[in-house]
């Protein structure tokens, strides 16, 4: 019997856990990750108002409920928790699954201003990640820069612009909800320092953004004439041509004078946050043009929008794991086709899947095919894992070093409490906010 950990339950730690059962009847797969929940960026990182997308959990919930597969919450990998060496006494292979869990920096002047945050804060407060920071972004704000045209940048500008009726029936915190519903944010300013062409937002979530109630997007069709690719993109990939034409439809609709305004900005790079009595209150840009080669040169020419709050949202990066070797170039383990490299050599009985593994690409379903090279690479490597002496079961050692592992009864506990928190608030299921809550409900039901 081939006993595997896979540390992480997002999509690309459920996958890897689903591809090992299928591929091997005689696999035993522990999911371990340090949150009571299950579903990684699933639960934790697509927006409330996504109900498509998060009715995913339902698939990775068959997957986490396979005879072979068992999930362990509450277990923390690397510092502060189980070290990579003590899992390998336990467990002929590990497969790490963590992600890309801090953001990218745009590193320039008053970024550490109060009312300057990343998208990554703003996302996890308003999913009531256990680790977000309390208090609300929005109070005193009249006007929000969002830096960055990829889809987490229209999903934050989005919330920020939709009204508290489509929010209600959603999953999220309480706290969140009501800070949004006494908003006084009218203006969002979503801003990136290349073309529409070269934004990185699909079609069908740059859409949604015309469809909200009381809100009108504004696009200035001069600056759209910046790109080279915008008076023929005929040359572009589909997806961007779709991008052109909804932004082209944008600019040429008359002012509507909707109580609210979302405002799309291209050829913009974000150089200073200004303060204003102490916190951020606008934001310079220098104008940017196209360089020729795909890129943008400065032009020595400034805009300085209102911006009471500022959102950052220029891509995902992942952290070092103590125990684990880390390319702090790249953000990602060296590997080899999922093996786990020290010093350039393959580390036995050690992989790596998903972003921590490519780096932050893709969608969802590029999880797939990263899983399955990885367990390929563990299947081939089996026969010499299997002689490795490891216990019948990691659970009681785990015990034994002082952990409390969330069994599945345990989640199963924390999904009946957000239904009963929802029932209490005339809503639906409402997501339990914080660690000390999560954990009672867990531990009330824990086998």
């Amino acid at each position: 019997m081939l006993h595997v950990a896979v540390v992480g339950s997002g999509p690309s730690g459920v996958y890897t856990a689903q591809t090992l059962v299928q591929q091997d009847p005689d696999v035993r797969v522990d999911v371990l990750d340090r949150l009571p929940c299950p579903y990684g960026l699933v639960r934790y990182g697509v927006a409330p108002d996504h109900e498509k997308i998060k009715s995913l959990q339902g698939n990775l919930r068959s997957v986490l409920e396979h005879e072979r597969i068992r999930f362990l919450g509450g277990v923390q990998a690397g510092e502060g928790g189980v070290p990579p060496a003590r899992l390998r006494e336990l467990y002929h292979a590990v497969v790490y699954c963590v992600g890309a869990a801090t953001d990218r920096q745009l590193g320039i002047p008053g970024e550490a201003l109060p009312g300057s945050w990343s998208a990554t804060e703003f996302v996890s407060w308003y999913s009531a990640h256990p680790d977000a920071v309390a208090g609300g972004f929005v109070p005193g704000a009249r006007s929000a820069a969002v830096i960055g045209v990829g889809n987490v940048a229209v999903d934050v500008t989005r919330m920020l612009a939709r009204a508290t009726p489509q929010l209600s029936p959603t999953d999220m915190p309480q706290a969140a909800l009501t800070a949004l519903a006494e908003s006084k944010i009218t203006e969002v300013h979503m801003v990136g320092r290349r073309g529409p062409s070269q934004a990185r937002f699909t079609t069908k979530e740059l859409r949604e953004l015309g469809s909200l109630p009381d809100t009108e997007v504004v696009v200035d069709e001069a600056e759209l004439a910046l790109d080279p690719a915008y008076a023929d993109p005929s040359g572009l990939p589909a997806a961007q041509r779709r991008n052109i034409e909804v932004l082209r439809g944008w600019a040429a609709a008359p002012p509507r004078g909707a109580p609210r305004r979302i405002r799309l900005r291209f050829f913009l790079r974000p150089v200073e946050l200004l303060s204003d009595a102490g916190r951020v209150g606008a934001v310079r840009f220098e104008r940017t043009l196209p360089d020729g080669a795909g890129g943008v040169t400065g032009s020595g020419r400034y805009e300085d929008i209102e911006a009471q709050l500022v959102l950052r949202s220029v891509g995902y990066r992942g952290v070092p794991l103590e125990g684990l070797p880390f390319d702090g170039t790249r953000g990602t383990v060296p590997h080899e086709a999922g093996r786990v490299l020290r010093d350039g050599a393959v580390s036995p009985g050690e992989y790596v899947a998903g972003w921590i593994k490519r780096g932050p690409t893709g969608v969802i379903g590029t999880n797939r095919p990263c899983a399955k090279e990885t367990v390929t690479s563990l299947l081939e490597d089996a026969p010499g894992l299997v002689r490795h002496e490891v216990p019948e079961d990691a659970l009681p050692a785990l015990r034994a070093d002082g952990l409390a592992p969330v069994d599945w009864s345990g989640w199963l506990a924390i999904e009946r409490a957000e239904a009963e928190l929802g029932v209490s608030l005339g809503r639906s299921v409402v997501k339990l906010p914080d660690w000390r809550s999560l954990m009672a409900a867990a531990h009330s039901g824990t086998s």
